[in-house]
């Protein structure tokens, strides 16, 4: 097995390379980072271990490409707000929307999402990726209510504390289910904190 990691050019290795990448991110997203190894990788990418290792170092490598390819979706699938601006009197109604899809579209388990927050705090390359998807949602976020007319002071500041609010009220549903929480009511009161920072 050689330790030299090459580039596809052509389109079948291409492909391969991304086959490997999904299949080893989607598997990862399943079981966790620390549970998954190559070998389980090259099988579920249909391809031999020896492969593997022609594209990718480790599977630290598969995990950053894959972050790299689905970051929008792992770390803040908020993302998916209406591009082109809404009416204002629809806000809460948007909000809830985005909180809907955010737990429908969470492709995490609980232990690859706790592995990949710790790494976040620990790794340098997963904690840049996040950084960077955690202000790409903060101007989106911003950029679509300026679009929507609600461009109020600090709407960046503000813009941040909202996606923060829902990540975390997110991530409470999705993760954490305490079963004496009122889930429907949280999330009213979470929209309604964000319509007043707006006001």
């Amino acid at each position: 097995m050689s330790n030299e990691v090459r580039e596809p050019i052509q389109k079948r290795s291409i492909e391969k390379k991304e086959k490997i990448i999904k299949s080893g991110f989607e598997l990862i997203c399943d079981k966790g980072y620390y549970n998954t190894n190559t070998a389980e990788i090259a099988k579920a990418a249909e391809v031999s271990t020896g492969i593997v290792y022609q594209y990718f170092k480790d599977k630290h490598d598969i995990l950053i490409a894959g972050l790299n390819n689905y970051a929008d979706s792992i770390f803040f699938p908020t993302l998916i707000i209406p591009e082109d601006g809404f009416d204002k009197k629809d806000f809460a109604k948007v909000l809830k929307d985005i909180i809907s899809k955010f737990i429908e579209d969470h492709k995490l388990s609980k232990q690859a999402h706790e592995e990949i927050t710790a790494m976040v705090h620990s790794d340098e390359q997963v904690s840049k990726l996040f950084y960077e998807a955690e202000m790409k949602m903060t101007n989106k976020f911003a950029d679509v209510l300026i679009k929507s007319n609600m461009n109020c002071k600090d709407i960046k500041e503000k813009s941040h504390i909202a996606v923060h609010l829902i990540d975390d009220l997110c991530h409470e549903i999705v993760y954490h289910k305490h079963n004496e929480m009122n889930y429907a009511e949280m999330i009213e009161i979470v929209i309604d904190i964000i319509v007043k920072i707006f006001a």
